[in-house]
């Protein structure tokens, strides 16, 4: 027989395991509707989703930085200007592809550490700019900051990382605007893993096609392209001439060297996954240098 205190504490035990279980129940359930700190656990699936979830690490500039201005190595110029927003990032090496990446869209979440992921969310961003790598420094990924640093204000933790070799290959590596960091991480946890997945572009409008050059030098910036979002091809004409294939100068900077004056302009757009969108007249004869016009738009 056991005597009354003993059977007190049995009582207050088996309380005890009966809630531990029923909130490890609750927390497994909310893991599994949205995000993955586990192998076990899964995520709800996006049905414009156009690759499997894999694993990379991800880091923060901060608000002061002059990049959203100058718009970064894909050329968009001004990104809030062009209506990509703070909705950005920028990629490692083994990610950019040179630059063919450009205008593709990433879903984001953050993993493996409940203490500064926040449960429940992702964000989709758009590629629009190179972490380039530095090859004097080789520091290896932490997980995330240390509880000591009280002190830091936030405004670079994520930025210093990112001169810290963690763009350098094979390292696959997202830098993004705090605003877009903290939607799913807080900027404490800095050097954050994540797992990414490619995902269909939704724009408004149809695609841009910004003309500059001098000459009979042209170049043409193509924005705002929905569906797998990355440009491989581009063909423009004339209706004094056929169609003409153009060369990437860099980023989604196209160029060609033509005579293309006092004509009505069409564009021939091939994407990453092999669809073509033709776009006929979509500059009228007068164009002039600078102008930006809008074509047709690939599904997404």
């Amino acid at each position: 027989m056991l005597k009354p205190n003993q059977m007190k504490f049995l009582k207050k035990l088996v309380i005890a395991i009966t809630v531990l279980i029923s909130v490890s129940a609750t927390r497994r359930t909310r893991g599994d509707r949205y995000y993955s700190s586990a192998s076990s656990y899964s995520f709800t699936p996006s049905t414009t989703a156009i690759g499997e979830w894999s694993r990379a690490r991800a880091t923060y500039y901060a608000a002061t930085d002059p990049r959203d201005e100058i718009g970064g190595a894909c050329g968009y110029g001004d990104l809030k200007e062009n209506g990509y927003g703070m909705a950005t990032v920028g990629l490692s090496s083994s990610l950019f592809n040179r630059g063919q990446i450009c205008g593709a869209c990433f879903e984001l979440r953050c993993v493996d550490d409940l203490k500064y992921c926040i449960p429940g969310t992702s964000i989709i961003l758009t590629a629009t700019n190179y972490c380039a790598p530095n090859y004097g420094l080789t520091v290896p990924p932490s997980t995330t900051t240390s509880d000591d640093d009280e002190n830091d204000n936030g405004d670079s933790g994520g930025s210093d990382n990112v001169d810290g070799g963690l763009c350098n290959p094979p390292n696959k590596h997202f830098v993004l605007p705090i605003e877009a960091f903290e939607k799913i991480a807080i900027w404490k946890a800095s050097n954050m893993p994540v797992q990414y997945r490619r995902i269909k572009c939704r724009r408004e409008g149809g695609i841009r096609y910004t003309l500059n050059g001098s000459g009979f030098f042209y170049s043409v910036l193509i924005t705002n392209v929905a569906g797998v979002g990355d440009v491989v091809a581009v063909k423009i004409k004339g209706s004094k001439t056929g169609w003409l294939p153009m060369g990437r100068n860099w980023g989604q900077n196209w160029h060609i060297n033509a005579d293309l004056k006092n004509q009505p302009l069409s564009f021939e757009v091939t994407v990453s996954n092999g669809v073509t969108i033709t776009s006929y007249n979509v500059a009228p004869k007068d164009w002039q240098l600078g102008q930006t016009f809008n074509g047709k738009q690939f599904d997404s």
